[in-house]
C-alpha cells in the first residue's frame, strides 16, 4: 500500500513550487510569445486583405481606364474615318468636277477643230473639184 508521510507532503509542496517557478520563468514568456505571434499572423492577415482590396480596386479601375480608353479610340477612329470619307467625297468630287471642266473644254475644242477642219476640208475639196473639172474639160473655169 501507499504510505502517505511526510516526505509524500515535501514532493507535493515542491512540485508546487516547481510549477509556480516553471509558470513564471517558462509558460507565461512561451505563451506571450505565442499570443504576440498569432496577433502578427492575423496583423498580417488583416494587411493582405487590405493589400488584395487595393489590388482589385486598381485593377477594376484600370480595366475601368482601359474601357474608357478604348471607347475613346473608337469614337477617334469612327471621326477620323467620317473626317476621310467627307475629305475623299470632297476630293472625288473636285476631281470630278475638274474632269467635267477639262472634258468641257476638250469638247468645245474638239468641235471648233473639226468645225475648222470641215471648212478647210470643204475649201479644198472646193479647190480640187475646180481643178478636176479644170483638167477634165480643158479649159479654166
Amino acid at each position: 500500500m501507499i504510505n502517505l508521510d511526510l516526505a509524500f507532503a515535501v514532493q507535493i509542496v515542491n512540485f508546487g513550487l516547481l510549477v509556480l517557478v516553471l509558470n513564471m520563468l517558462l509558460f507565461k514568456p512561451v505563451r506571450a510569445l505565442l499570443a504576440q505571434r498569432r496577433q502578427e499572423i492575423e496583423s498580417a492577415r488583416e494587411r493582405t486583405v487590405a493589400v488584395d482590396e487595393q489590388v482589385e480596386g486598381k485593377v477594376a479601375q484600370y480595366e475601368s481606364r482601359l474601357r474608357e480608353a478604348k471607347s475613346e479610340v473608337a469614337a477617334r477612329r469612327a471621326e477620323l474615318v467620317k473626317e476621310a470619307q467627307a475629305e475623299e467625297s470632297g476630293v472625288m468630287d473636285k476631281a470630278r468636277q475638274e474632269a467635267a471642266a477639262s472634258l468641257s473644254v476638250l469638247r468645245e475644242r474638239v468641235a471648233k477643230e473639226s468645225a475648222e477642219a470641215r471648212v478647210l476640208l470643204q475649201k479644198q475639196a472646193e479647190v480640187l473639184s475646180d481643178d478636176i473639172c479644170e483638167k477634165l474639160l480643158g479649159r479654166s473655169l
